[in-house]
């Protein structure tokens, strides 16, 4: 089972696990749409469709779901895809708890069913964000790391942690693409800079973690800030010179938006607003291994493993979660205590908060 098979990552894995002939495939995602396009490229493709292979448009965490477990009988592995992905997510109460009820509470209630049914391994993904977190979004992912393992000794588990994934949906780089096909400038934070990865190379990864990976296991691509973070801002220019266009900084967003260039019939020049962060939750540099980690650089290459503890903030974790339930059975939700019931799960994370989204900006 794949849950979160419509998105980037979840789909590209899905392509590469038909590759292996798999006898049963069951694809989870409220995404009814890409479900669909999903089933119509391994129907119409080289490889061959699985014997049984089912798509059912429910999400992680809903009754929908729980039922779907119930009936769909044993399974050798549950891949979870299935996120909320952007920092800009916790800029209100009610997208946070969806965010959070995606990325941990799902998950939590799922694995507590799987326990009582017969699945071979689990495996659900983390990010870079998840170390030593500044955003609701890594603290959400750290704290699903902590799930998995309060689960381990009932069910075999697996991660992985992995850079942005280029031009995957709703990233800045495929927002790059947009830009220039809609006729409006491009623009980027100057000062920040991360860690990049193909889908392909994401879902190898996923697949890697899933099958070979042991319980309380984190995989992690070996990557050095000084070799391989690159800014936004360069990738930017990349994408424009490799579209034969030339990056034209204007001083604000203002003066980007009404650019004369972008009129033009056949531009050789194309409007850029580049500045400095100043959104909550983002780091300059994102990490991928804490510095306390126990981590493994010898079985691999290219791949560090990143050993989690048997027992990692327990009582924390029930904490954070009657805190959240306590919450969602009140009128009005204030986003500080939402915070405050996240820090019980997640003791490191240190809020960036500075009263400004990425959604206020260009």
């Amino acid at each position: 089972m794949v849950i979160g098979a419509a998105g980037s990552i979840g789909s590209a894995v899905v392509r590469q696990l038909i590759a292996y002939g798999p006898a049963m495939l069951s694809l989870v995602d409220p995404n009814e749409n890409g479900l669909v396009e999903l089933v119509r490229e391994a129907r119409s493709g080289q490889l061959e469709a699985p014997p049984d292979f089912r798509t059912h448009a429910v999400e992680l965490g809903s009754t929908e779901f729980e039922h779907l477990l119930r009936a769909t009988g044993p399974l050798d592995f549950v891949l979870n895809l299935a996120a909320l992905k952007h920092v800009r997510s916790e800029r209100d109460p009610f997208t946070l708890m969806r965010m959070l009820e995606t990325n941990v509470l799902g998950l939590d209630k799922a694995l507590e069913l799987l326990a009582r049914t017969r699945v071979g391994k689990v495996f659900s993904v983390s990010s870079d964000k998840a170390v030593n977190p500044t955003s609701l979004m890594g603290a959400s992912k750290r704290w699903m790391e902590r799930v998995l393992v309060a689960h381990s000794a009932r069910i075999p588990s697996s991660s992985a942690r992995f850079a942005n994934v280029a031009f995957s949906a709703g990233s800045l780089l495929e927002g790059f693409l947009f830009r220039l096909e809609k006729r409006q400038p491009i623009a980027a934070p100057r000062d920040v800079r991360r860690f990049f990865m193909s889908e392909s190379e994401a879902a190898e990864l996923c697949l890697l973690a899933a099958a070979l990976g042991a319980t309380n296991e984190i995989y992690v691509p070996r990557l050095s800030e000084a070799e391989h973070a690159v800014t936004l801002e360069s990738i930017a220019r990349k994408v424009l010179h490799h579209a034969g266009l030339e990056a034209v900084e204007c001083s604000s967003e203002d003066e980007a938006r009404h650019s004369p260039l972008l009129t033009q019939a056949a531009p050789t020049r194309w409007p850029c607003y580049f500045s400095e962060s100043d959104t909550s939750g983002e780091k300059e540099v994102e990490e991928l291994v804490g510095s306390l980690e126990t981590v493994d650089r010898a079985q691999y290459r290219t791949i560090a493993v990143v050993r989690q503890p048997a027992a990692d903030n327990a009582a924390g974790l029930r904490e954070a979660r009657l805190e959240l339930e306590r919450i969602r059975g009140k009128e009005s939700w204030d986003k500080s205590a939402i915070v405050a019931a996240v820090q019980k799960a997640v003791p490191e994370f240190r809020h960036l908060e500075r009263g400004k989204s990425l959604d206020r900006k260009m």
